[in-house]
Parts: C-alpha cells; structure tokens; sequence
C-alpha cells in the first residue's frame, strides 16, 4: 500500500455491535498508523448505510442477541465478503466473530451468518463464560500472550479449514475445548474484548502489517505493557501458578 494513502477503517453497525466498547478497537488502529506518520479514517457504518467497499480494514464489536440478529441481516449482501475477496483486513469480536461464521444462536434459534469463517455457534454453555481471558497465540502469528475478558454464552466450534487464534492458558474461550478465536487469510475472531487491540497492541500493529504490506516501525508501548502483565498476573492468580507461567508471558514475579 503507497505511504501517502489514507487508510480507510469500517467500522461496522457500532450502534448495534457496540455493547462492550469494542469499538474502540478501530480508535487504536487509526491512532497506531498515525504514530507512524500514516494517515487513518474511521468510518462507521450504521444499520441501514451501504458498507464502503474501499476501506482497508473492516471492524466489527460484541451485542445482544436482537441486535447481533439484526447486524447480521445487514451484512449478508455481500459487501463485507467482497471486501474479504480483495484482500481487506476483518477483525470481529464476540457477536462480530460469530456473524462471521456459518450459523450462530440467539435465543429464538439459529441464524444463518456469512461464512468468511469456517466456524458455527449453535449451543448455549452451561454457565455463560465470564471473566479475564488469557490466550497463547499460534506461534505462527509471532504475538506475545493475548489479554482480555470474555462475556458470551455461546459455544463457538471450529471447522476444519480454520486455525484457532490461541490455546486458552485462562478462561473459556470458543467452546470449553482449550481453543480460542478463529483466523482464515486476514480475517480473525475471538472473544476478546477489552478492548483487544487496546490490550493488545502487537495484534493490532500485526494487522496493520497486513494492510501496509511491511513491518511496522515500533513505538513506545511501555505504558500499555505495565499495564498488560498487571492483568495477566490477576488472570493467572496464585503466585504459584504465576511462576509457573512466568518465562512465557514475561511477568515479573515481586517478592
């Protein structure tokens, strides 16, 4: 992608899928190009308006059930997988990742979605899943431990032309089965909320990668990391079991 071009960031019916502040995920986006000396636009979308076909990445946030329903009806015209087709980067959390499958669950019951993931939603938990989330990320994306918290009662199972985001080190995850998230190509889910990618600042800068085409110069994330090992010590718990996960999400252990 040339320097000088404008990054376009979709951000995608927020007032429908926006219950946990998931749209702050295309804020840091925008803010993270811009520290590089790239010039970023969030657009959103509402319910009703065409989503633009020129953005280069597309964002889509947590919801309740009529509203994921709805969200879901919307996008079901194509755009968002024409988008997909030409290399357009999706990130989707929680309602948003199940749209992007082939079918999720609301209480009136199943409802198609629009299968730019290999992955279905058709039961409820036990228990809805609660609580900080911690994720091991596939070696293969180069992340260092993903941070966030999970809200859903839906159980998300995992076709076989997906790969899981990570290995769920605490939480629930997708479906109780160690798995968390989905990526297919530049498109990724999960159930990360927080918002991820104000967690998680590699994940973001990984797909501003995609988009830029190169690697990204480095800011000063220090802040945020501080930040980081505070919630990934409270997620893990004991010190015990800290010590345990220590050399792996690079915690320091106080005495």
């Amino acid at each position: 992608m040339p320097a000088d071009s404008v990054v376009g960031i979709a951000l995608l019916h927020p007032e429908l899928l926006g219950t946990y502040g998931d749209g702050g995920n295309a804020l840091v986006l925008a803010q993270r190009l811009r520290w590089r000396g790239v010039e970023a636009e969030v657009l959103p979308v509402h319910a009703g308006e065409p989503v633009p076909s020129s953005c280069e990445l597309y964002v889509l946030g947590g919801g309740e059930d009529a509203p994921q329903a709805l969200a879901a009806a919307e996008l079901g015209d194509g755009a968002l997988a024409r988008a997909v087709d030409r290399g357009a980067v999706v990130f989707a959390v929680c309602a948003g990742f199940q749209i992007l499958g082939h079918e999720f669950l609301i209480a009136e019951g199943p409802r198609p979605g629009l299968g730019l993931l290999d992955c279905t939603t058709v039961r409820r938990a036990p228990r809805r899943a609660v609580g900080e989330l911690v994720v091991e990320p596939d070696a293969r994306l180069g992340l260092t431990t993903l941070t966030g918290y999970e809200n859903h009662a839906g159980l998300t199972e995992l076709g076989p032309d997906v790969r899981p985001l990570g290995r769920v080190m605490a939480g629930a995850g997708n479906a109780g089965d160690g798995r968390e998230g989905a990526v297919v190509g530049r498109v990724v889910g999960t159930y990360l909320h927080g918002p991820a990618l104000a967690r998680n600042p590699a994940l973001a800068d990984l797909l501003l990668s995609w988009v830029m085409g190169r690697e990204l110069a480095p800011v000063d994330d220090g802040d945020v990391e501080r930040l980081r090992h505070e919630r990934l010590a409270a997620a893990l718990g004991r010190r015990a079991r800290l010590r345990g996960w220590r050399r792996r999400v690079a915690i320091p252990v106080t005495r």
